[in-house]
């Protein structure tokens, strides 16, 4: 399918956070960047809360209330993953129709142990990938593990993708973490099999994100260089499932004062911190630079 320029449609843009915690700097920097980046087009609001252990809706209110003071605006409804797990279903349904997806019943422990033990794991820019084990089990060790009810994920089978399909590209408008930009060819191997659905998760992250940016009409996808290397994946997803190749315009990170990047994870400071001590939002654009 041909991809999508700016002068086909008009321009829509995203910007989608997990309602896991608050926002800091990091996120209303990408929130900004990608209602700038609509030009007078669609900017959405996507709330990402499949993770049903960790999703509040006390942070999702949290998350509008943050964004409204940093005078943006979006579409209404706002669209919940939650909503969505029929649509997920469907696309895992295809995969495995296709013969793209198997079981894979290592536990994070096997996985490690087994990196360890190989002599060259496979490497992607994020660290070690998960090493196939369970994709050379045979359909009767498959059936043994299924009748004994261990628990699995399922992992796309990302060398048979790449064969099912022609040689991909993404359109890269921003800058990669090493200066990409342009046409970028994919490498459907960067990140392994990944993972696209576990028993308690209807749908991992790649999978739900290229769902939705097409069910939304999402045209260009804005957001940190963190995920640049997701897109190689996310457009191997793209082209098994028949869904529309958007534009990408991956940007910067925020970071702290020891370089590492803002996050939930490290209690970045929140926006809502920042406007107790009488911050405004353009204080908040110029200290992100903006």
């Amino acid at each position: 399918m041909a991809h999508l320029t700016a002068n086909d449609l008009t321009r829509t843009t995203r910007f989608a956070p997990s309602p896991t915690g608050l926002l800091h700097l990091g996120h209303a920097f990408a929130a900004i960047t990608a209602h700038v980046a609509a030009q007078g087009g669609r900017f959405l609001l996507r709330i990402e809360d499949l993770d049903r252990g960790r999703a509040r809706s006390e942070y999702d209110t949290a998350i509008r209330q943050d964004l409204e003071w940093l005078g943006l605006r979006w579409e209404e409804p706002v669209l919940l993953q939650s909503t969505r797990q029929q649509a997920y279903s469907g696309a895992l349904t295809a995969l495995e129709q296709s013969g793209l997806l198997y079981p894979c019943f290592c536990s994070r422990r096997e996985i490690a142990e087994e990196i360890q033990r190989a002599a060259e794991a496979p490497r992607g820019p994020e660290g070690a990938l998960y090493p196939g084990t369970c994709r050379a089990l045979s359909a009767h060790q498959r059936a043994l593990h299924l009748k004994r009810g261990d628990p699995f994920a399922l992992r796309l089978d990302s060398a048979k993708a790449a064969a099912s399909v022609a040689a991909l590209e993404f359109t890269e408008l921003g800058t990669g973490p090493q200066g990409e930009s342009g046409c970028i060819r994919v490498e459907p191997a960067l990140l392994g099999d990944i993972v696209v659905a576990r028993k308690d998760l209807p749908a991992a992250y790649h999978l739900a994100v290229v769902l939705d940016d097409a069910f939304q009409g999402v045209t260009l996808v804005t957001r940190g260089n963190d995920l640049f290397a997701a897109t190689h994946v996310q457009r191997l997803l793209q082209a098994v499932l028949g869904l529309p190749r958007p534009l990408y315009a991956h940007h910067r990170l925020i970071l702290d004062a020891s370089g590492r990047k803002l996050s939930k994870r490290h209690d970045a400071t929140t926006l809502r911190a920042l406007r107790e001590t009488g911050l405004g939002p353009m204080e908040v654009r110029r200290s992100v630079g903006l």
